[in-house]
Order: structure tokens, then C-alpha cells, then sequence
């Protein structure tokens, strides 16, 4: 019996049952994803992301991995960039999550192999890709280091990964950010989603995520060199970068 636990949110849970926890958030939300994304940050998950692409250094003809690609922002823009000639793969572990980008992606003209897929259990080949892009998802998957080091594996020599994720916030603004996470979120989320709990989830793992310094180090002990990482928003989310020697 496997008896090794790990948090949900601010609950310890049975590793085994994790996944099953997170996947139970992200089928109730998918339908509403996008615009709770742009009320929840007041748009800049936009800037994020426009900040991820235009430091990606992908370029044309590249091979790029979306981890937890979602409904798919992160998988259009790095498409564009990598033009007919480079291949994009929109992957999720979610089944709705991955339905709703897949729908959003065609009815927007864009056509890219997808894959339901678990990260710390990637089906591609080894140095295959040459960047590896994971966008508010790290932060849900039960053993981070294992997916971290397959990330890894499938980048080519000098390849990029990039981690864009919820952090910890300058601590002058923390009181105020706690108010916000554990009281607006929640609110919005029951009414435009009819989701409150799914929303205080997402809070909790916020907290519970490693801050930038510590996951710079897990990105270093994964196998990855030149780790660095930009803060945006004060620190709500951060950029991390590593390379594959």
C-alpha cells in the first residue's frame, strides 16, 4: 500500500489520489477557463505570456513541447512563431481542458498535433524538441522533480525550457494579495464558474508552490544550466529558464 502523501491545496492527500483531485478542478472549469483568466488577473496573463514568447529565442522551423497547454494560448503563440515549417505540440492531462484548446485552436485556423499526456510520463523521444514550455501548470502535478527531469529528456542539447507559474509576491503586497486570493477568487469563481471550491484550490496551490529560489534549484538538479529567472507583476508569477547542456 502506498502510503507517501503530498498536499492539495492546503490538505495532505494519498500521492496516488492527487491527480485524480486536480483533474476533478480542471474538468469544472475548462468551460469558463479563459475568462476567469482574464478577471482573476485583470488581463496580465497576457503580458505573461507575450513576455514567455518574445524571451522564448524559438524560432522558425523550432520543435516546441506545451506542457499543460490548456486551452491553448501558449500553444498559438509559439505556432506563429515556428511558422509551417516547425511543429507544436498542444498537450494536457485533462481531457476537458485539452477539448476546450483543441476546439478554440481549429476555430481559429490553427491546425497542431495534440496529445492527452501526463508529464512525468512524456511519450516523445529523447532530444527531440528544442524548447519546453509548462504555463500555470507545474504547480499541480504531484511530483515536480520527475517531470521537471523529463522535460529534460526530450529537449535537444542546448534546448530551453521555460516555466511560467504563480510565485511568491514581494512581501510588502502580501496581506493584500492573501485578501484577494482567499476572498475574490473564491466569489468570482461561484459566480461566473458556480465553482467557488475549485477556486480556493487554485489559491491554496498557489501558497503551496515553491518559491522562485527553490524551484531555480529543482530546475538545476533536474539537469538544466543557466537557470535564471524574471520576476513579473511584483512576483505574482515568475519566468524560469534553464538549458539543457
Amino acid at each position: 500500500m502506498n502510503d507517501k502523501t503530498t498536499h492539495f491545496g492546503f490538505k495532505t492527500v494519498e500521492e496516488e489520489k492527487k491527480s485524480s483531485l486536480v483533474a476533478d478542478v480542471f474538468h469544472s472549469v475548462a468551460g469558463k477557463y479563459d475568462i476567469m483568466n482574464d478577471i482573476m488577473s485583470f488581463g496580465l496573463h497576457r503580458i505573461w505570456k507575450q513576455f514567455t514568447f518574445y524571451t522564448s529565442e524559438v524560432k522558425t522551423g523550432d520543435k516546441v513541447l506545451d506542457i499543460a497547454g490548456g486551452t491553448g494560448d501558449i500553444t498559438k503563440g509559439f505556432k506563429k512563431i515556428v511558422g509551417e515549417s516547425g511543429e507544436v505540440w498542444h498537450t494536457d492531462i485533462n481531457s476537458s481542458m485539452l477539448k476546450t484548446g483543441r476546439d478554440r485552436l481549429i476555430n481559429e485556423g490553427i491546425l497542431t498535433p495534440q496529445c492527452l499526456c501526463d508529464a512525468e510520463k512524456l511519450p516523445f523521444p529523447d532530444n527531440y524538441f528544442n524548447a519546453v514550455c509548462v504555463s500555470f501548470g507545474l504547480r499541480n502535478m504531484t511530483h515536480k522533480d520527475i517531470a521537471l527531469a523529463e522535460m529534460c529528456r526530450v529537449l535537444k542539447p542546448g534546448g530551453v525550457l521555460m516555466v511560467l507559474e504563480f510565485s511568491k509576491i514581494y512581501k510588502p503586497l502580501e496581506k493584500f494579495y492573501d485578501l484577494y486570493s482567499f476572498k475574490f477568487l473564491p466569489m468570482m469563481g461561484k459566480l461566473i464558474a458556480n465553482d467557488a471550491e475549485s477556486y480556493q484550490y487554485l489559491a491554496e496551490s498557489i501558497r503551496m508552490h515553491p518559491d522562485q529560489q527553490t524551484l531555480q534549484q529543482m530546475m538545476y538538479d533536474a539537469g538544466f544550466a543557466k537557470v535564471k529567472y524574471h520576476n513579473l507583476t511584483f512576483g505574482v508569477t515568475a519566468l524560469h529558464k534553464g538549458y539543457k547542456i
